[in-house]
């Protein structure tokens, strides 16, 4: 290992099936970056060692490295919430440091997937929101955007954890206007969690837009819905079923399945009835923009990361 390379990488439990590393490290080497971007599985029990201390870590190549000099990395399941929860006890979010976006979307998720290391400090934000969102709105190319127009409509959102808490961070931003966000999640006691979560944050705005339903509720609160975003992990699997009944889905829909790493049931079936559909492949790429810019300063190469991408779906 050349002693001046950078080193990057993803935490999480698991991590192997991430294709972080093709896109980072495509972008690294496009502007001849001396760095690589690598995966590392962090036990539950070693998480807060890991972010406060200097602890040997394995990659998932069994190559060893130390904790505080992995410069910058990204954050995934079950990790998201957590990890905000562990350093935002040291190292405070600062107005300064953040535009008004990016530190609405940590505040509001209460959720983090994007770390760098400045010195002794480590700074922090949600990238997952945002490329959420940009990935929502863009149709520049088919399968990395919905072309969805938010102003006036409504969404259900399954799954309330990390990647949920920051889709409806990214939904309830002001300049979507949207009038009503439904949110369920199979874990009644992760619904109510995050119930607590966002309506103890005392905004009306929220209060009067956010609605938590249990699960028997969907086919009603369906048939309101412009939107209907899959942020749980269901699909991510061989094998895992449609997250709702296909029966549900309207025409009026548009679907959205954070889920990348195969094309889910959910958007399988969606297409199937002529409902406009995208796997998360464009969350993957615009988040990951995102966090290169935070870590290295430079625009993304986002056509190098994305070609990355397309050539490593194939392969799985």
């Amino acid at each position: 290992m050349n002693p001046q390379k950078k080193i990057y990488g993803l935490i999480g439990y698991p991590v192997k099936h991430s294709l972080s590393p093709l896109m980072h490290n495509a972008a690294f080497r496009a502007f001849k970056i001396n760095a690589e971007y690598r995966l590392f599985e962090v036990e539950p029990a070693k998480l807060e060692a890991f972010l406060l201390d200097n602890i040997k870590v394995l990659d998932t190549q069994g190559e060893e490295f130390y904790s505080q000099n992995i410069i910058g990395f990204n954050i995934t399941i079950p990790y998201k919430i957590r990890a905000k929860e562990i350093l935002e006890k040291k190292f405070s979010l600062s107005l300064g440091e953040y535009p008004e976006q990016d530190l609405y979307y940590v505040k509001l998720s209460g959720a983090i997937n994007t770390v760098k290391r400045e010195g002794k400090q480590l700074l922090y934000c949600n990238t997952d929101a945002w490329g959420f969102l940009k990935s929502l709105e863009d149709k520049k190319e088919e399968g990395w955007g919905l072309g969805f127009e938010s102003k006036g409509k409504s969404a259900l959102v399954i799954g309330s954890g990390g990647a949920g808490r920051a889709v409806v961070a990214a939904l309830s931003w002001k300049n979507m206007e949207m009038e009503n966000i439904y949110i369920n999640d199979i874990d009644e006691h992760v619904l109510e969690a995050t119930k607590g979560y966002f309506l103890g944050l005392g905004r009306e705005d929220l209060k009067e837009r956010l609605e938590f339903i249990p699960s028997n509720n969907i086919p009603s609160v369906i048939e309101k819905c412009d939107l209907l975003v899959n942020a749980s992990s269901v699909g991510m699997k061989e094998g895992d079923p449609c997250v709702i009944n296909r029966d549900l889905l309207h025409k009026r829909l548009s679907v959205y399945d954070v889920v990348y790493n195969t094309e889910t049931e959910l958007v399988k079936e969606a297409l199937a009835k002529g409902i406009p559909a995208v796997r998360g492949l464009g969350m993957l790429l615009y988040q990951g923009a995102a966090a290169f810019l935070y870590w290295t300063g430079m625009p993304a190469p986002i056509e190098v990361m994305k070609q990355a991408l397309k050539e490593g779906v194939k392969k799985v």
